[in-house]
This record gives C-alpha cells, sequence and structure tokens, in this order.
C-alpha cells in the first residue's frame, strides 16, 4: 500500500475555521456564515471536489504529455448533492478537453480520467482508522 503526506487539521479560536497543513503547504477550511462560520476557506465538501478535480486535470493532462497528444486546456466541474433519507451521495462531474483531438483521443482521456487516484479512492472501498489520542 502507497502512503501519502499527511495532513494535519487544527481548530482552536475562530469558530469553524481550520487550519490545515500537509508541513510544505497551509491553507484554512471554514463553513459559511449562515452555519456559524466567517466563511474564511473553502468547506470540506469543496475541498473534496478540489482535489477530485485536481487529481482529474493533473492525471489527464499528464497522460496526454506523455502521449505527445495536443491538449491544451482540462477543465473539470464538479457538484456535489446527497440525499439525506437514504444516505447516498452523489458527485457530478463534467470534463472538458480543449485541443485538436481526435474522437478516439477523447475517449482515451476520458477513461484516464477514471483511472485518477482520487476517483479510484472515492468509487472504491474506503476504510477510515480513528483513534483517540492523548493532550500532550
Amino acid at each position: 500500500m502507497m502512503a501519502y503526506d499527511t495532513v494535519s487539521a487544527r481548530l482552536s479560536g475562530e469558530a469553524y475555521r481550520v487550519a490545515l497543513s500537509d508541513g510544505r503547504h497551509d491553507w484554512a477550511g471554514d463553513v459559511g456564515r449562515e452555519s456559524g462560520g466567517a466563511d474564511a476557506g473553502p468547506d470540506p465538501h469543496a475541498q473534496l471536489l478540489a482535489a477530485l478535480g485536481s487529481c482529474t486535470a493533473i492525471t489527464v493532462k499528464m497522460y496526454a504529455a506523455r502521449k505527445g497528444w495536443p491538449l491544451d486546456d482540462v477543465r473539470v466541474a464538479l457538484a456535489y448533492a446527497a440525499d439525506h433519507r437514504d444516505g447516498d451521495s452523489k458527485i457530478s462531474r463534467q470534463v472538458e478537453l480543449v485541443g485538436a483531438l481526435d474522437a478516439a483521443q477523447r475517449a482515451r482521456l476520458l477513461d484516464v480520467a477514471n483511472a485518477c487516484p482520487l476517483h479510484k479512492l472515492l468509487t472504491g472501498s474506503i476504510a477510515v482508522a480513528t483513534t483517540l489520542t492523548e493532550n500532550t
């Protein structure tokens, strides 16, 4: 199993503003004012969508570059919807490929989009192991 960098999340002080860090980059998470936050950063759902969109665009661009295909731009639009009655969630993802690509190249790049690591993570079986650590 491949290990990735760790991310830390710390919430103290402001109502719901979370300080996030991967050891190289720092950013903020929050919720909107309507939920009691300060809207100082994207909410967790937006961050998840951003991660999937980034992974999709990067994976597609890397593949096209390796093949020498004329892909000028990758645009990914994502939306999240949850049905709280039955617990189902759905992410819709639209991928736009800009460049002089033929139909076969476009179809292959769509397959590649579905093979991005975060797409695999979100559509596979996910286990989250949570432990409580002592305050030090």
